[in-house]
């Protein structure tokens, strides 16, 4: 065999091998650098995805599907919430029926077989709250007693570590953080409510979101509407809410911020007919957080602002 063939075949054969071995240092380098790649998770609520994102930390990429001042009720996903929820590699909703025109999209992204978290898996329903006119359906409004959005941290750090078992140390570490300022949180809320009078702690809103505030805090809780802002506020609900107030002169109704204020305003009016002035007192975070840059922009910000604003207001003199 000729010299020149064997050293050209030689050379054919180590070329081919280098190439090899730079194709397997490339692609151990793309597999690498993928598992290190945030898992990309959408979420349906502001409340939801901050959670996510305080357990995640930078193992996530989250985003909530309806922004501030959206109102999970009534949200209806057209075909570009559709492809955000389809495009991830997690979607995480809160379940209990919050978002009430969703649910044929959660049945399909299930039977696709897309990966999805639902926080009413993670919680006990013998603790919550039933709809007073449905006792089967269950009240979704969760997030306002802490001790249930503990539940919900540690349901989210679970499904992560379940997802991302490399990870799993991080995101106990992450909940066992976060659990520690949710105590700070439940602290402050005590000691706020405990500065009102036990006569005026009545809270009136737009719709019955706070009845697990209420029940945590010791606060009695009224809503125009029902717990979902499908129901209309009937008459009569205005009616004798208006003697409410004018009877014990509650300092302060409020308005929410995914709701619209009109019937807060007639419920206004309708106590002034009865010859007493109660002011609004503020704008409440009820099924949404604040914009991202303020105060209200996380969990933990927007509890407290409610809290500041209901016993502001609540607490003035008469």
């Amino acid at each position: 065999m000729n010299r020149s063939y064997v050293l050209k075949k030689l050379s054919i054969l180590v070329y081919a091998a280098i190439l090899l071995a730079a194709a397997l240092l490339i692609a151990n380098y793309v597999s690498a650098a993928a598992e290190d790649e945030p898992i990309n998770i959408v979420a349906t609520t502001t409340m939801l995805a901050d959670l996510i994102d305080q357990i995640g930390g930078d193992h996530v990429s989250v985003s909530a599907l309806m922004g501030p001042g959206v109102d999970p009720h009534l949200y209806q996903a057209g075909a570009g919430a559709v492809a955000k929820l389809q495009g991830s590699d997690v979607v995480a909703y809160h379940g209990l029926h919050l978002e009430g025109k969703m649910g044929e999209v959660f049945d399909s992204l299930n039977k696709q077989g897309h990966q999805t978290v639902c926080l009413e898996d993670g919680l006990d329903l013998t603790r919550l709250l039933s709809d007073e006119n449905n006792p089967e359906v269950h009240d979704p409004h969760i997030w306002f007693d802490v001790s249930l959005w503990k539940e919900a941290a540690d349901h989210v750090a679970t499904q992560l570590a379940l997802l991302d078992e490399a990870n799993a140390a991080d995101y106990e570490a992450n909940l066992e953080s976060y659990l520690k300022e949710l105590d700070d949180l439940e602290s402050y809320i005590e000691s706020r409510v405990a500065e009102l009078p036990e006569d005026q702690r009545v809270l009136i809103t737009a719709h019955d979101a706070f009845r697990y505030f209420g029940r945590a805090y010791g606060i009695e809780v009224r809503g125009l509407q029902g717990i979902s802002t499908d129901a209309e506020a009937s008459t009569s609900a205005v009616s004798d809410l208006a003697t409410l107030i004018a009877t014990k002169e509650i300092h302060a109704i409020f308005i929410e911020s995914s709701v619209p204020v009109k019937n807060v305003e007639a419920l206004q009016d309708a106590v002034r007919a009865r010859g007493f002035d109660v002011k609004i007192g503020g704008e409440l975070y009820s099924d949404a957080l604040g914009d991202a840059d303020s105060d209200a922009g996380t969990y933990i910000g927007m509890v407290r602002a409610n809290v500041d604003t209901i016993v502001n207001a609540l607490g003035g003199e008469k």
